[in-house]
């Protein structure tokens, strides 16, 4: 027993790098497609050239006889199994029974038709040009405001319209709030569809043990519990003889929240042949096949006093959902309703959602799901009302926010914001940019004839993903924290990270709670057969939610690890620090590997405990948690080319109480850059017959790392009252704050030539047709 211990610097709250990037940097770290086993097999699929079409006829043969192939399977080989599953649920939601293959008719570009199996995937894939299918084009419409028109073609021939859902919320009186109002400022804006364009594309490798009748599934996958579960439902077998395992993950940003098609595929096929079995998608069958995000047009109406009191909001949210429903396809346009008052104290607002099918690949989840939406939507029509009455964006934003006293808040969509200060990061972000010197140097750049724009936009979301009761398949979290008979300590995580850090921010974590150091500690996720049941990462949940689990599973570890120290010491007073057990009282302490140790020999137990150190706890949220913040954006626009320049870039977020500052800039400043790829470059642009026309980075524009500005980023800190650590959440929050501050910039720039509004992206050519057309395009 040693006198004295040390105690360790605490570790939350310091910026340490990230754990995992050594191995991920270094190409170390095992990815989908460098899974190898022995007999493994190539899956090459058959997709639809069409947007919509009957299949006439499909010969396989000519496959079939190509050398190194084993098999090649059809819509009617896979007619009897489950189709691809939806989670959500809506009044009166129409659903689809999306085959895994299609079966008489395709209604996508991309669509899969058929899947050979060879023993080298360069053979799979000259096999699959082999095969022949017949089609009859069909009229198609891949535009959701025609395709709720009268006439349209109907995607699916089972319902007279395009017409999935529709829905309606309301709060307060929103009929009084207009008669009563000075100012109505009415725009359609819309967010176009985009693609995640994941670094990774999607893979699976299937690999089938008739012995003992069981499959394992590796799978780029956020859900992999979620994952086997619905997985085993499309196959009908038991889910306990069903393991998913994710390796790393290059990106996901809600692409890979999902279960798709070509995972129930494979495992139907490693079946069938008896052999492992991989599939790694294309770049442009990921384009085709892998969901987009956004497709909203919104018309909204915002009512007010002259003096800037905002009374109302009306928003009619038209939603292309694609051909089919994906996992949370139609709950996805449900959280722009939720989150479209923003930061404001908006008391009546009325929300009406039309879902459509188009001939379209689906859409759902992409980072900000829903939410980047409605701030775009909400932050635009408040410069809008700002310019109709003549008053300066700022004032008007704090005139309307929540106020500090007011929290916690219920809004008119009937969520209750946790905590907020809405006012602090924008001021912040005006103290940091020197709001009026710039004011000052935008109206002498306009006496030379330079278009220079400040735009601002707020924004609140709704994160930790969340309590059960609002969504699908639960909002809970796991984690087990177990000592290990060295005094080695692993955690396993029911959340499933793949770039937000937790395998550093939860041992963190750990390390702090037990008193041990960061390297002792192991974060274990991704493996059904290894880690309890959980829900996965997504929403901004994994430490909201999931390091609220741990939060817990370390403080009930901690409670038994003092029982076997005090037992030890033989006292009543100890403390955790250095890798020890001290006694309070004495300063002595014995090691965690010594109490370990007894924990597992058990030759002697402190009363009603038992052996071993471990510990696990499912913790059910309270609540959502709601970041906020503020971004602050200058440009220039060239009167000649269109070209936009990012002069400044300030972000002030507030995410509650921060474990690894480090990492909270890192989301930041990926999340802005994605903004900034919706609001500059991107957009995924379909023909009248449902040909993908931006189907390669040759033709769809993602930012490059010299287009992006400096970012210069900050923080406030309101912690959250929902769990113990205080955390919000903040993968989401650039993308969420950037595009509406950029738009508005430009906005502001070419208000000088009468621009009230332009839609993204916003690209040079739109640009420089607006200047030649003196603001009119």
């Amino acid at each position: 027993m040693a006198t004295t211990v040390s105690k360790p610097d605490l570790l939350v709250g310091k910026s340490i790098r990230r754990r995992e990037d050594p191995r991920l940097l270094t190409g170390t770290a095992i990815y989908l497609d460098d899974i190898k086993m022995p007999g493994m097999h190539h899956a090459c699929i058959v997709r639809s050239p069409h947007g919509a079409a009957r299949i006439k006829s499909i010969n396989t043969k000519p496959a079939l006889d190509r050398p190194g192939v084993a098999a090649v399977f059809t819509g009617a080989d896979i007619a009897s199994l489950g189709a691809v599953p939806c989670a959500a649920s809506l009044p009166g939601l129409r659903v689809p029974h999306h085959h895994l293959l299609a079966q008489d008719r395709v209604y996508y570009q991309g669509h899969p038709v058929a899947v050979v199996v060879a023993t080298d995937r360069y053979l799979a894939a000259d096999a699959a040009d082999a095969v022949e299918v017949e089609y009859e084009p069909l009229p198609a419409v891949t535009d959701p405001e025609k395709a709720i028109a009268a006439g349209a073609p109907a995607v699916h021939p089972e319902w007279a319209d395009n017409i999935a859902f529709t829905f309606h919320q309301e709060g307060g009186d929103t009929a009084q709030a207009f008669r009563d109002a000075e100012v109505i400022v009415k725009q359609r804006i819309t967010s176009q569809r985009l693609i995640p364009v994941a670094l990774e594309t999607r893979g699976v490798v299937a690999d089938w043990r008739p012995g003992e009748k069981s499959l394992t599934l590796f799978s780029s996958t956020q859900i992999p519990h979620l994952m086997r579960s619905l997985v085993a439902g499309i196959l009908g077998m038991p889910e306990n003889l069903l393991r998913v395992i994710t390796p790393e993950v290059g990106g996901g940003f809600g692409s890979k929240l999902n279960v798709y098609a070509e995972e129930a595929l494979m495992a139907f096929i490693a079946k069938r042949i008896n052999k492992p079995v991989k599939w790694v998608e294309s770049r442009r069958e990921n384009f085709q096949a892998t969901i987009h995000g956004r497709g909203h047009v919104d018309y909204f109406e915002l009512a007010a006093k002259r003096d800037g009191t905002m009374l109302g909001l009306k928003l009619k949210l038209i939603a292309d959902l694609g051909a089919y429903h994906q996992l949370l396809t139609p709950a996805i346009p449900t959280l722009s309703v939720l989150m479209m008052p923003g930061l404001y104290r908006f008391k009546n607002v009325t929300a009406d959602i039309v879902g459509v099918f188009t001939n379209c690949v689906p859409t759902d989840a992409y980072r900000g799901a829903g939410r980047p939406e409605a701030t775009h939507g909400i932050e635009r029509m408040v410069d809008m009302l700002a310019r109709e009455l003549n008053m300066d964006p700022v004032e008007l934003r704090l005139k309307n926010f929540v106020g500090n006293d007011e929290f916690p808040f219920p809004t008119a969509t009937g969520l209750s914001y946790d905590s907020g200060n809405y006012a602090a990061p924008l001021k912040q972000a005006l103290a940091q940019a020197g709001y009026p010197e710039l004011r000052t140097e935008q109206a002498q750049a306009r006496k030379e004839g330079r278009l220079m724009g400040i735009g601002i936009a707020t924004y609140g979301e709704i994160c930790a993903l969340g309590p059960s009761a609002a969504l699908p398949a639960g909002g809970w979290e796991s984690a087990t924290v177990k000592i290990e008979p060295s005094g080695k300590v692993t955690v396993m995580t029911g959340a499933s990270p793949h770039g937000q850090g937790e395998e550093t921010t939860f041992a963190q974590m750990a390390a702090d709670a037990l008193g041990v150091g960061i390297d002792d500690v192991l974060v274990v996720h991704g493996d059904t057969a290894v880690v309890q049941y959980g829900i996965g990462t997504f929403g901004s949940r994994g430490t909201a939610v999931g390091g609220a689990a741990l939060f817990y599973a370390l403080e009930e570890l901690k409670a038994k690890v003092r029982k076997f120290g005090a037992m030890m010491l033989d006292t009543d007073s100890v403390t955790l620090s250095g890798g020890a057990c001290v006694d309070e009282k004495t300063g002595k302490s014995i090691s965690f590997a010594e109490v370990a140790a007894a924990a597992y020999h058990a030759k002697k137990l402190p009363p009603n405990t038992e052996p071993g150190l471990v510990s696990t706890h499912f913790w059910e949220p309270p609540n959502f948690t709601f970041p906020f913040g503020a971004h602050l954006v200058v440009t220039e626009v060239d009167r000649e080319t269109g070209n936009i320049e990012i002069k400044r870039y300030i972000a002030v977020d507030d995410c509650g109480k921060i474990i690894n500052p480090l990492l909270v800039a890192g989301q930041v400043h990926g999340g802005v850059a994605q903004g900034l790829g919706q609001a500059l470059w991107e957009q995924a642009v379909y023909d009248d017959t449902g040909q993908l026309l931006t189907g390669e980075l040759t033709d769809y524009a993602i930012p490059k790392a010299h287009f992006m500005p400096w970012i210069e980023s900050s923080h406030t800190c309101t912690p959250s009252p929902v769990n113990p650590m205080g955390v919000k959440g903040v993968g989401e929050a650039g993308t969420i704050g950037c595009s509406p501050a950029v738009v508005n910039s430009v906005v502001d720039a070419l208000a000088p030539l009468g621009v009230r509004h332009i839609d993204m992206p916003l690209t040079p050519e739109k640009i420089w047709k607006m200047i030649a057309q003196g603001g009119q395009a």
